[in-house]
């Protein structure tokens, strides 16, 4: 996916003013990266597609969920911001990093979203909530996951779990200590980024 068809996508999908105000966060997030490493350096140039559509293809994955959305790992705001952004439900980001949390609480004041947003700075073990999606991009492999952050959930909760080729291997393993009903979904961003989709979830 291009650059171009990534703002497309988001236009398609979510309308001028939503893209406008992506836009607006991309602008931060590239400003801020001059101060510390949010994103890789060789992602700025494709920010679009790469960080943010790769965010904003999961709120289709739990239109049908209604509640709390905790994003853990957030680091520069991708994929929790973003979900933010596009969607008007209580959102929590969960990132230990100090000077990535304040980057976020700055971001959420300045695009107005800082109502419905809880930036939480600290590792998820410390979280308690019982939120009815949980997301998490690349922060650990599923098994371990699951087992740092099933507290901060319900049996009901909606699992979004953007990952690489070894989706399906990590839910192999987790499925040796975890209940649940596991589904994988190609990225619409990149043929080789696959989502973990997981409801029903339970330790066995």
């Amino acid at each position: 996916m291009t650059e171009y068809e990534a703002q497309q996508w988001v236009i398609e999908h979510f309308g001028v003013v939503a893209h406008a105000r992506l836009a607006q966060f991309a602008d931060l997030v590239r400003a801020e990266s001059v101060n510390q490493n949010l994103i890789s350096a060789s992602t700025l140039e494709g920010i679009w597609a790469r960080h943010i559509v790769d965010s904003a293809q999961l709120i289709k994955l739990a239109d049908d969920v209604e509640g709390d959305w905790l994003d853990i790992g957030t680091g520069a705001g991708f994929p929790g911001l973003v979900v933010a952004i596009l969607q008007n439900r209580p959102m929590t980001l969960v990132e230990p990093r100090r000077r990535r949390a304040d980057f976020l609480k700055v971001s959420a004041g300045a695009l107005e979203i800082a109502n419905r947003v809880t930036v939480v700075a600290s590792k998820v073990e410390a979280v308690r909530s019982s939120a009815a999606v949980i997301s998490a991009r690349a922060v650990a492999p599923v098994g371990a996951l699951l087992a740092s952050a099933s507290h901060a959930g319900t049996q009901n909760t909606r699992w979004l779990l953007p990952k690489g080729l070894r989706a399906r291997e990590e839910v192999a393993q987790a499925r040796q200590t975890w209940h649940g009903m596991f589904h994988v979904e190609h990225s619409i961003t990149d043929p080789n980024s696959l989502i973990v989709i997981a409801n029903k979830v339970s330790r066995r």
